[in-house]
């Protein structure tokens, strides 16, 4: 789901969180001007019936609040955390393609394998012939020591994978595992 299409729902839900909040307070108003006229101090059938499901459009209200404040957190989250690993990927990327000696032409062509891109398309994107581009990737398994792009990748996603993206913060109350 992408990021409009996220937005545009939530902007649904809080337009729907607004009618039905005005509607509870429609119905909880009219419910008490009416026991109110009558003076009765106690409710008859009817006027229970009414403020039961206005109170409980009420509760409903507050429960659809209250996703949709968990909804967006949990969204700022994903971004938070995709863009913490496309960083991270990307600087790995560039760690890599330094140390394997990369000349720019060969990393740009790296980065598009890496990503997927068919050598046709990787061609057209770079507006030079496939079999330059299949003479970079060449060259670029055999500084990298890959047998193909499934190893090249999975040399990143390995990396990646062993450390975690965001460091803990260190607790003055850890315990060591010898403890």
């Amino acid at each position: 789901m992408t990021t409009k299409s996220l937005k545009r729902k939530s902007l649904g839900l809080i337009l729907l969180i607004l009618v039905q909040a005005f509607a509870a307070v429609f119905f909880l108003s009219d419910t008490f001007a009416d026991i109110w006229e009558t003076r009765a101090l106690h409710l008859n059938f009817h006027s229970g019936i009414e403020l039961a499901a206005a109170l409980s459009l009420a509760l409903s209200v507050a429960v659809e609040i209250r996703f949709l404040l968990v909804m967006l957190r949990r969204q700022e989250s994903m971004e938070r955390g995709l863009s913490i690993a496309s960083g991270a990927l990307h600087d790995l990327m560039d760690s890599y393609f330094r140390q394997w000696g990369l000349t720019p032409s060969e990393q740009d062509v790296a980065t598009f394998a890496i990503k997927g891109a068919s050598i046709a398309e990787i061609a057209a994107l770079r507006g030079c012939a496939e079999g330059t581009v299949k003479a970079h990737l060449n060259a670029i398994y055999r500084k990298s020591g890959a047998a193909g792009r499934g190893e090249l990748v999975s040399l990143l996603i390995e990396d990646l994978m062993s450390q975690p993206l965001v460091s803990e913060p260190a607790s003055e109350n850890a315990q060591s595992p010898a403890e």
